[in-house]
């Protein structure tokens, strides 16, 4: 068995290793292998929506992002579901009403895609 000895404490050792030109186009190949089954359980639920998956490469990490421009946590409900809510809305004449939004149970699309565990920590609340 190997023993390294790294004054410190591992970290530069393995930042130098993560860098490696293998280690990073493992990392590629395992990122897009995430991504295109995240784009693939993405499309089988999605109706309308406008979210997307992408993909972003730092100095040594990849990273699959479930992505809605729309705001509103949409992307982070789409992945944990969303607890029931009420909100207000207005019609054409300026009237305002309230809205029951129904709760909506996670897909989890990230978590399914990287073979992770679903973790529910709670609904979305809007």
């Amino acid at each position: 068995m190997a023993v390294i000895y790294d004054r410190s404490g591992g970290k530069k050792f393995t930042k130098r290793l993560a860098e490696l030109p293998g280690v990073q186009r493992a990392l590629d190949e395992v990122t897009f292998e995430i991504a295109v089954r995240a784009e693939e359980l993405l499309v089988q639920h999605r109706a309308d929506g406008h979210a997307e998956i992408d993909v972003d490469a730092g100095t040594v990490d990849r990273y699959v992002i479930l992505s809605d421009e729309r705001g509103q946590k949409a992307a982070l409900s789409i992945e944990y579901g969303r607890a029931a809510s009420v909100a207000v809305r207005e019609d054409k004449d300026g009237n305002k009403f309230l809205v029951m939004i129904p709760p909506a149970e996670g897909l989890f699309i990230l978590a399914r895609a990287a073979g992770l565990p679903k973790k529910r920590k709670g609904k979305v609340k809007l």
